[in-house]
């Protein structure tokens, strides 16, 4: 019964009713655009829901900004040379398109274009950082320090090692969800090869102190390799004032597109890896494969908008993010963060709410799409940052509000918003 009350109000306070007329945002995002008719409204797997539901998952994937669609497009259907083609005019265009998304990329996280290499997504970036480098190093170094709280390719690849024969040290983390600086420094052995902390939690959206972390790697030379998917176009980013050794980072997590990633790798001190695939020997042979170039084109974009838009997106999350925030505590109680309220990215909000499991509370939430955990892996960090006695991991909800979240949509109220929805501007009146 509880979780059905709270559920109502959440769904007064994010779903107003708005009236809408859509115009055509851009030529890409007119070309997708599919007509449909919702009036009758939408089923699918069972649940039936008025329109499509508020988005509220945006750790778990972003949309493509339609700026972005625009810079792919010409990669789709004219310029679609194989970037690795050096005898025509079709390869070289496909490859000026890109180094010049290399650059992109590089600048955003103020590293050089040649420590960039191209991958299919964060993942494969983990895997080869943790399973790469290791066994590059294996005669000397047989220790990885990680943290419970990680992605679970950066866990699974551990556990790969492990069963290879390495060592893994697995830090714990603090009620607040950050590790304990004194822990990592008395864990470090004569032969830890690597020390791997995400920078932003994927489920609970706390910072890790990356540049402490990266001093005490530097003191004991220690590469030092961090997951900044969650990251990347969201906080700053300097490769040298973190003094990572490698850096993980995905395409749709900065409202690029989904299938492409990249992986910083310093050159000086110059750290080396395993590759972890084979073939062609592409990008320097770290990651063979062709490079699917309207795909690092779209990358490429959204680092170079979140570069140029970071600054205002941030003020402009964070409005929303307090908005909705008091506005589900001036009417819930028993309403907790999960997780530091001061080392946190903005765009985060994991809550608990007391007395109700996250999963009864969603059930009566059709119409907003937020999650109880991540897509993967659901309350895995808050079970290891919790002490006996405090809130459940099943009471946990997961609001991350992006940069087109709409304020009256975040949380009701009358006036007059902007939405971006499937390939249009829409525009309406919020009552």
């Amino acid at each position: 019964m509880a979780s059905k009350i709270i559920a109502a109000t959440v769904r007064r306070s994010l779903y107003p009713r708005i009236l809408t007329y859509n115009r055509p945002l851009s030529t890409a995002a007119a070309a997708v655009a599919e007509p449909s008719d919702e009036t009758a409204g939408i089923s699918m797997k069972g649940v039936k829901i008025s329109g499509r539901p508020l988005y509220l998952d945006m750790q778990a994937t972003s949309p493509v900004d339609p700026r972005v669609l625009d810079a792919m497009l010409p990669y789709f259907v004219s310029r679609y040379g194989n970037p690795h083609s050096r005898t025509h005019l079709y390869g070289w265009e496909s490859d000026e398109a890109v180094e010049t998304a290399r650059s992109q990329v590089a600048s955003l996280i103020n590293a050089s274009a040649k420590e960039i290499v191209f991958t299919s997504g964060a993942t494969e970036c983990n895997n080869i950082s943790v399973k790469g480098v290791m066994h590059f190093y294996k005669e000397k170094k047989k220790h990885v320090i990680t943290t419970q709280t990680e992605h679970k390719c950066v866990l699974d690849s551990c556990r790969h090692l492990q069963q290879e024969g390495f060592d893994v040290t697995y830090l714990p983390v603090k009620s607040d969800g950050l590790i304990d600086l004194n822990e990592l420094r008395s864990s470090i052995r004569s032969d830890t090869g690597l020390v791997s902390v995400m920078a932003v939690n994927n489920e609970i959206g706390v910072i890790q102190p990356m540049e402490e972390i990266g001093q005490i790697c530097k003191e004991f030379n220690i590469p030092f390799h961090t997951d900044a998917a969650q990251a990347l176009g969201k906080i700053p980013i300097d490769v040298n004032k973190w003094n990572v050794s490698l850096m993980s980072l995905s395409g749709h997590k900065v409202y690029g597109p989904k299938g492409v990633g990249a992986l910083y790798m310093r050159r000086r001190p110059r750290i080396r890896v395993e590759p972890q695939m084979n073939g062609g020997g592409q990008e320097r042979g770290i990651r063979s494969g062709t490079v699917p170039t309207p795909l690092v084109v779209g990358m490429g974009a959204a680092c170079e908008l979140a570069m140029n838009e970071m600054e205002y997106d941030g003020k402009r999350v964070t409005e929303l993010k307090d908005r909705l925030l008091n506005g589900i505590r001036a009417k819930l109680d028993g309403v907790v963060v999960n997780g530091s309220t001061e080392s946190r990215y903005a765009g985060n909000l994991n809550l608990s709410f007391a007395y109700v499991e996250g999963e009864s509370l969603l059930m009566g939430l059709k119409e907003v799409a937020v999650s109880s955990g991540i897509a993967f892996l659901e309350g895995m960090v808050i079970k290891w940052m919790n002490e006996p006695g405090t809130v459940n991991a099943n009471m946990s909800w997961l609001l991350v509000v992006q940069k087109w979240s709409l304020e009256r949509k975040v949380y009701g109220g009358w006036g007059y918003e902007l939405q971006l929805q499937q390939g249009g501007l829409e525009m309406g009146v919020i009552q």
